[in-house]
């Protein structure tokens, strides 16, 4: 393609995946207050955490457990928001699969299964984090709303809970994608099993401190980050170490160990001058016989 034709599929794709992700924002806007099935309704799943809080701990009105509504147009904000999260999750395989068709023709057979494989193993790390996240926000809740004692009472307004929320998911989400980015690294050679068995305790030290910032200031949600963290790192450590095994292995059947750093790379290569050049093509028969005349 030339640039205008590339832009002109770049802009198509991008249209496709937009149609997607408003397709996805709509049905998710509808889900909000619908339950479909024995699926209970995105609201009721989003509020879940906060109403697994003790009723004591919440502000009640009678009619069950809500969120706080302090502006007119905070509830069908929080819906849009939501309805559109959901949606580009639900999704997500067609408008992910509009990118990929616009880089996919530029790589080879070999980078496309990497880049599969990299897309399948993020998306299954992201909501396995996701998924933690959603657990432990109840008692990430019941902890931050007992400071104070019985000098307050909770009621939480809709648009900080849900950003509250989604960002916890966000995070542990990203999160998790730690153990791809080493495995990644190592495959490239920047980082090596020696390395990384070096600095393990160092990395284990960082992810501790990093979750104790990224989390709300309650022990479970950080324990459980930074102790799903170190697993993962450890499963990225022993995933590097099989690699490393392997390429010496390799390295050692076709003999590179043996080469000391000065040592000439051992393949033939002989220059040749301009002398040697081969002769320019002589024209067949049939070329020379073509006249001036019957060229015009």
């Amino acid at each position: 393609m030339t640039l205008i034709e590339h832009i002109y599929e770049f802009r198509r794709r991008l249209g496709y995946a937009l149609l997607a992700l408003i397709a996805g924002g709509i049905i998710g806007f509808i889900w909000f207050g619908n339950r479909v099935g024995p699926i209970p309704s995105l609201g009721e799943l989003i509020t879940g955490p906060y109403c697994a809080v003790p009723e004591e701990r919440r502000l009640t009105s009678g009619d069950g457990c809500q969120l706080l509504q302090t502006v007119p147009f905070e509830a069908f904000m929080i819906q849009l928001k939501v309805g559109l999260a959901a949606g580009a999750v639900l999704f997500a395989p067609l408008w992910l699969y509009q990118i990929w068709a616009f880089i996919a023709p530029g790589l080879y057979s070999k980078e496309r299964k990497y880049a599969m494989t990299f897309v399948s193993f993020a998306s299954v790390l992201f909501a396995l984090g996701a998924v933690l996240a959603y657990l432990m926000v109840p008692h990430a809740l019941e902890i931050l709303m007992n400071f104070g004692g019985d000098s307050f009472v909770t009621a939480l307004t809709g648009d900080k809970y849900v950003s509250f929320v989604l960002s916890l998911l966000l995070i542990f989400g990203v999160s998790f994608e730690l153990p791809l980015l080493i495995v990644m690294l190592n495959r490239v050679g920047v980082v090596r099993y020696q390395q990384l068995k070096k600095w393990r305790r160092g990395i284990i030290f960082a992810l501790f401190v990093f979750a104790a910032f990224v989390t709300p200031a309650d022990p479970f949600s950080m324990i459980a980050l930074a102790g799903a963290l170190t697993l993962l790192f450890e499963f990225a450590i022993q995933l590097t170490r099989l690699h490393d095994r392997k390429l010496d292995r390799q390295r050692a059947d076709e003999g590179w160990d043996q080469l000391s750093d000065d040592e000439a790379a051992p393949f033939e290569y002989t220059p040749t001058s301009v002398d040697d050049e081969p002769p320019p093509a002589r024209p067949s028969a049939s070329s020379s016989s073509t006249s001036t005349d019957d060229v015009t």
